[in-house]
């Protein structure tokens, strides 16, 4: 009997697909009704296998929040193309996707292939970019529903990004920070494979802060150790905000920091002030806000998005500027939270060999790329290998470097 056929479109918003039919590819459970479909996720030969683990950024909310909120949209140059498979008329997979008209708000950085490009005749814009809207965060691009088969839903997905890409006319397809067998699924299909890095941290088990400083070697904990005292000498307190704790007073104040700290950075920051109203309003409890107060006013902050093994670090910013309250309010502070929850990772977010000092280790990040110019294609892998062997090395000196006890180091 012939396999039901999978049909592919592309959809210009996210609210053209219900929450609840995204939700369920983007964060698929296992059907408790098929233990067929229960080995096979508990085995793991499928490279698109599900994990259990919650991801906020790549559900429904998110998405629906940075598009409702004009943040991502066709006059930022974001324009929604979202592939969604179908199976016998029920979505089965869908993949977060947006025709770009340039390679801002990605941290996977491009401007060189296009420059490139274009020097030698060709147009690299429009591209299609397959990721979560300014948010360096690994995910799943690939979002399937459990219950169906990955291997074929994956390779109709891969497939249809191709086929979109053509019909968008469209220079290429970039999948961004995403799972490295995901990608390396991609990589088999057609798609070139980039490495990057970024510094996590990892919960080996601590049980407090302490713990954690205890796993260091001496002249790196007595740094973080001043480097706590000094962040709050100006009296200056420390909140962390979940949940209806977070106010529209609250996010004001944030938002002002990230204003202040985005347009220095980047010269137009990327998200609206709705964006935030509008997380607060469909998903508080996953957001973490670390806010700093000083003489009974907000002066800097760091939002955070809460998954079910990971805190994401993402946004900073600060109106009055302290020794060392940058450290405090991201980096130390996100430690303590991820210890007390049980958490199994912290992602700092984009770049930064400053995180190494302060525990957080490099971690090879994945992305794939599909270039339809075939001239293209074959100049950017040749510089792919060699980037990657670059990456790789210079994890592996970083590693070495890192701040944690050896052997030899005393007690």
């Amino acid at each position: 009997m012939a396999s039901p056929e999978i049909t592919l479109e592309a959809v210009p918003a996210v609210s053209d697909i219900k929450a609840e039919d995204w939700d369920a590819c983007a964060n698929p459970r296992p059907d408790p009704d098929s233990l067929e479909n229960l080995d096979t996720l508990a085995s793991g030969d499928s490279p698109l296998c599900s994990k259990a683990g919650y991801n906020p950024f790549i559900s429904h909310a998110f998405f629906a929040a940075a598009e409702a909120s004009g943040s991502a949209c066709a006059p930022t140059g974001w324009g929604p193309r979202h592939l969604v498979a179908r199976l016998n008329g029920a979505i089965v997979g869908v993949v977060p996707c947006y025709l770009k008209s340039h390679s801002q708000g990605e941290y996977v950085f491009d401007r060189g292939w296009a420059d490139a490009y274009e020097r030698a005749g060709g147009r690299y814009y429009p591209k299609l970019q397959v990721s979560v809207p300014f948010t360096p965060a690994t995910g799943p691009r690939l979002l399937i529903r459990g219950g169906v088969d990955r291997e074929r839903i994956g390779t109709a997905l891969a497939q249809g990004l191709m086929a979109l890409c053509n019909a968008t006319d469209a220079s290429s397809v970039h999948v961004t920070f995403a799972r490295e067998a995901e990608a390396k699924f991609l990589g088999e299909h057609g798609f070139l494979i980039r490495n990057d890095q970024q510094f996590h941290w990892r919960n080996d088990g601590y049980k407090t802060f302490d713990d954690f400083l205890g796993s260091l070697n001496s002249r790196h904990r007595k740094a973080i150790k001043r480097e706590r005292r000094e962040a709050l000498a100006s009296d200056i307190t420390i909140h962390r905000l979940t949940g209806p704790d977070i106010t529209e007073d609250a996010w004001d104040a944030f938002f002002e920091f990230y204003m202040e700290t985005g347009s220095r950075k980047w010269g137009r920051p990327y998200l609206t002030r709705s964006f935030f109203s509008l997380i607060g309003q469909s998903m508080s409890r996953d957001v973490l806000l670390v806010m700093a107060k000083r003489n009974g006013r907000w002066i800097a902050g760091a939002i955070n998005f809460i998954g079910s093994d990971t805190l994401f670090g993402r946004n900073w910013g600060a109106v009055e500027h302290h020794p060392f309250l940058h450290f405090e309010v991201c980096y130390y502070q996100a430690i303590e939270f991820a210890i007390e929850r049980g958490l199994k990772t912290v992602e700092a977010g984009a770049q930064g060999e400053h995180k190494l000092a302060r525990g957080y280790l490099p971690q090879t990040t994945y992305s794939a790329h599909y270039i339809a110019d075939t001239g293209l294609r074959r100049a950017i892998a040749d510089y792919l290998k060699r980037e990657r062997d670059y990456v790789a090395e210079v994890g592996r000196e970083l590693t070495e470097a890192g701040p944690f006890r050896k052997e030899a180091d005393e007690a």
